[in-house]
């Protein structure tokens, strides 16, 4: 009976603060953190509420990967020469291309790449998934609609003239209302922020203290205007980079694992050979 009543009483107090009807969204938000601060939202419903209501006003154009950052697939290239970089790349789905990137024929889903271990007969022409082409001024709540509705997982943005200009995922759509998703390259939270993977390579949490990692990898990297790795990454590149995208300087290759639309979270640190050898020396 005790929940019961509190219950009643959360709506009643929810119901009777949503009677003042906002006129504009200002007013909206405005009723929404009152809300908050009344604690009948928590901050994480809060954020989402907040979220979808920004999806419905953003486009394709805004969160796609563009077409210099897309991990394709050349339909010429033998399994022996693209699998490698399947495995290395470690996306579920690819582009798949013929010759050049504004001809995208079709989708390869990793997991159909098991029928080559298998011994199957394997022709990935016949593999393919059709292809979803939208402008990049499709309105992501829509572009969410019609994912759910068709099932399907990623489309290929194209521009004014046909040509292709990017790619979007469901991932990334969802990604700008419940914030940034865990995937294969995320760190346990009890996990240290640097970690050393098979290849020698350092998996690196960019709010890394630049201190704690000048410690863990014998550099000299200035903390005076940056305190962590990720700010000085970003810097270098000079704009907030996107997943994939790399940047090379003194000694060492950092390349972004994981990144949403507002900050960078993990990136892959790679002793360049010059600066290997310079350090054995």
């Amino acid at each position: 009976m005790a929940d019961d009543s509190s219950k009643s009483s959360w709506l009643e107090r929810l119901s009777h603060l949503l009677l003042r009807e906002p006129e504009d969204r200002e007013q909206l938000i405005e009723l929404l953190h009152a809300s908050y601060e009344k604690n009948l939202l928590d901050a994480d419903a809060l954020a989402m509420i907040e979220g979808v209501m920004q999806v419905s006003e953003m486009q394709v154009r805004d969160i796609m990967i563009p077409r210099s950052q897309m991990d394709v697939i050349d339909i010429t290239d033998p399994a022996e020469k693209f699998i490698p970089f399947v495995i290395e790349t470690a996306h579920s789905r690819f582009p798949v291309i013929d010759e050049n990137k504004d001809d995208v024929i079709g989708i390869l889903l990793a997991k159909d790449l098991l029928r080559y271990y298998a011994g199957e007969d394997f022709n990935v022409r016949d593999m393919l998934r059709p292809a979803i082409f939208i402008p990049e001024s499709k309105r992501l709540n829509v572009l969410l609609k019609d994912f759910r509705s068709n099932r399907n997982h990623i489309a290929v943005v194209v521009d004014e003239y046909g040509g292709v200009a990017g790619m979007v995922t469901i991932e990334d759509v969802l990604e700008q209302i419940v914030g940034d998703i865990e995937d294969e390259y995320d760190f346990d939270e009890t996990e240290d922020n640097i970690i050393v993977d098979s290849n020698g390579h350092y998996r690196t949490k960019a709010l890394t203290e630049i201190e704690d990692f000048n410690e863990r990898l014998g550099t000299s990297f200035s903390d005076e205007e940056f305190s962590t790795v990720g700010g000085l990454v970003v810097n270098k590149f000079g704009h907030l980079p996107k997943r994939g995208e790399q940047v090379s300087f003194d000694g060492f290759k950092f390349t972004i694992l994981r990144a949403d639309s507002r900050r960078v979270h993990s990136l892959l640190v790679e002793q360049l050979p010059q600066a290997a050898a310079e350090t054995t020396d």
